[in-house]
């Protein structure tokens, strides 16, 4: 979901237990990221642009792939500059990726890049409730960090391979520092305490190491404190961290020219994470789920709670005062499938209860000062205007669907995820009737240092499939097999990316080396058809958890929607969003498609009758 840009290398900042933090979690040795062939590229490149262009478009664009892989030509010239490069490296890429999709990127982080993850919600009406819930989810977020600290954490796999595992280091004590042109990261793997908001105002609490963790107990008492000493609401100063980067930047120096100020946000990077005690919130959509999603990717606005936030850091969890939970996180350390495994622990410790904590005496919580200039004012006045602004143009809905899960289309032999792909892709043609470019986060976590790599999920196959869908005298037999041929043709091209040999990061690495030679961008990166298959209206993720929980984050384009699924055993939630000033786009009416879509594919498949192996 993250935009590429050009960058220049920028040193990740910290402190020096970073080198320790970063193998805390036991990592085997793992490949090196490997490089793809030119030829290989170019023609997944031709393939996925086809759906988005005329027969003449494609010829243009056949022809600048031919011109660009001439012999002698620029293709030849930056791909050996390329593997220059990443010979020596072990992951030629991740520095690049760092930079480009994240620390050089000068949109919000809210919105634009950091997700929400809304968990279940609870049922719950008083404060002390409330704060019994954040005492428990604080409690079981240690409980993830010392299993981390200690490297418990239980090697994943994909199949007989390992994965990479650096991202969970990541997760605690992490958090973003504003700068020009790029931000930086600050790493704090043995801090002590926590950053407790509430009312706008921001608290210090020891939590201890992971050798002598405070129980849920002592965390309530302190949480209590918190809230007694919140009762005023006071001005909304994390909102400043929503700002755009190059806006939050010119705050942040504002800020930490004040003594005072300075310290405290010292002390809210260097903690393990936020908790967000939020006040009362209204109803303003009338489903909860909605209000859940907008409250944990963007607080709600100025007069609710996008002041009760420090977006910088890493980790945020959200504790409403009417049941709704989870947490929101800034993208760039890690992607959602950890933040997605501390979701399912965090959700399972809530059922459980208190697992025992040091018995000593916690101290009362310090509460942080900050001192507003008139040009910090100033600023917060601008940052409230654009930022209720920006949040009101969301259209966010969800959809949990009922109807089957991935039991049933294991039962048809096929991926789950691929086709959830094809219900994604003909929900936004039936809705649209055009072809719509779309991006799967992909990860590469079978090499060292792995991220992501993006599988197009738009083909001509998923086309096919949706215009033989949409022809009322076709079989369910020709349905049911258009289907069958679209899901493998994800599935092969899903395979391929998990195992770096997809396009889209390809294409970065030789924009990216030519920049740093100063060498002028190649007329390919300008060819329409390209350009077409990047200008992705479709952003998705699969984010999985055993639970009613679901993630949300806004549309990549503005003509797009945002679609991030949760495929459970026998049922699935999607997070759904995008832009209400822009006239195309309907996250309510995509809604409504995707749950068309996924109905007419099983009454397709039940149907037919005839079995996915001789489709």
């Amino acid at each position: 979901m993250m935009r590429l840009l050009q960058t220049k290398t920028i040193p990740v900042v910290g402190n020096p237990m970073l080198r320790r933090m970063l193998t805390a979690v036991s990592n085997p040795n793992l490949p090196a990221l490997p490089l793809p062939k030119l030829a290989d590229t170019m023609n997944k490149l031709l393939v996925t642009i086809e759906p988005h262009v005329t027969k003449d478009g494609y010829q243009r664009s056949k022809s600048a792939v031919e011109k660009f892989l001439a012999p002698g030509g620029d293709g030849a010239k930056l791909q050996k500059l390329l593997e220059e490069h990443a010979s020596r490296k072990k992951n030629w890429l991740s520095d690049w990726w760092l930079q480009s999709a994240y620390l050089q990127y000068r949109d919000p982080v809210i919105i634009y890049s950091s997700p929400g993850l809304v968990f279940p919600k609870l049922k719950y009406v008083k404060v002390e409730d409330q704060l019994k819930t954040a005492a428990r989810i604080t409690f079981g977020a240690l409980l993830y960090k010392r299993m981390i600290d200690r490297g418990q954490m239980r090697p994943e796999m994909m199949g007989k391979a390992p994965l990479d595992m650096q991202q969970y280091n990541k997760i605690f004590g992490t958090c973003r520092v504003p700068g020009l042109p790029a931000d930086s990261l600050q790493f704090h793997p043995d801090s002590t305490h926590i950053v407790v908001a509430s009312n706008n105002q921001f608290f210090k609490v020891e939590v201890g190491n992971s050798d002598n963790i405070f129980g849920e107990d002592k965390i309530l008492t302190m949480l209590r404190q918190c809230y007694d000493m919140s009762r005023q609401k006071a001005e909304p100063i994390g909102m400043l961290s929503a700002l755009p980067r190059d806006s939050w930047h010119e705050a942040y120096e504002v800020l930490i020219a004040d003594p005072t100020n300075k310290e405290t946000i010292k002390t809210i990077q260097s903690s393990l994470f936020v908790l967000s005690l939020d006040y009362t919130i209204g109803n303003p959509s009338g489903d909860d789920a909605v209000d859940a999603c907008h409250m944990l990717i963007h607080g709600g606005g100025s007069n609710a709670n996008s002041g009760n936030r420090w977006y910088d850091k890493t980790l945020q969890l959200v504790v409403g005062p009417n049941g709704v939970n989870g947490l929101t996180y800034e993208h760039s350390p890690a992607e959602g499938q950890p933040i997605a495994v501390l979701t399912d622990f965090i959700i399972n410790h809530i059922a459980k209860g208190d697992q025992g904590g040091s018995v000593r005496e916690a101290p009362v919580p310090s509460k942080l000062a900050f001192n507003l200039s008139p040009k910090a004012h100033e600023l917060l006045q601008k940052a409230s205007a654009s930022h209720d602004k920006l949040i009101k143009d969301l259209d966010m809905n969800y959809l949990h669907y009922t109807g089957y899960g991935k039991n049933f289309i294991k039962t048809q032999k096929m991926s789950p995820d691929s086709f959830i792909q094809m219900a994604i892709q003909y929900a936004f043609y039936k809705l649209h009737r055009t072809p719509g470019a779309h991006y799967e986060s992909a990860q590469t976590r079978l090499y060292e240092g792995g991220r992501t790599e993006t599988i197009r999920s738009c083909s001509n196959e998923s086309i096919a499939f949706a215009q033989t869908m949409l022809e009322p005298f076709r079989s369910n037999r020709e349905k049911a097999s258009k289907l069958k041929s679209a899901v493998d043709a994800h599935k092969q091209y899903a395979s391929k990316a998990v195992q770096g040999f997809g396009v889209d990061r390809h294409l970065l690495g030789l924009k990216l080396i030519a920049k740093e030679n100063n060498i002028p961008l190649p007329e390919l990166f300008k060819d329409e058809g390209l350009l077409a298959s990047q200008h992705m209206r479709l952003s998705t993720s699969q984010v999985a958890s055993r639970y009613d929980a679901f993630m949300c984050y806004g549309p990549l384009t503005g003509d797009g929607y945002g679609c991030c699924y949760n495929p459970k055993d026998n049922d699935m939630w999607f997070g759904l969003s995008s832009w209400k000033s822009n006239p195309i786009t309907d996250s309510t009416a995509f809604r409504n498609c995707l749950q068309q879509a996924l109905d007419e594919m099983f009454e397709v498949l039940s149907a037919s009758s005839v079995p996915s192996s001789k489709l």
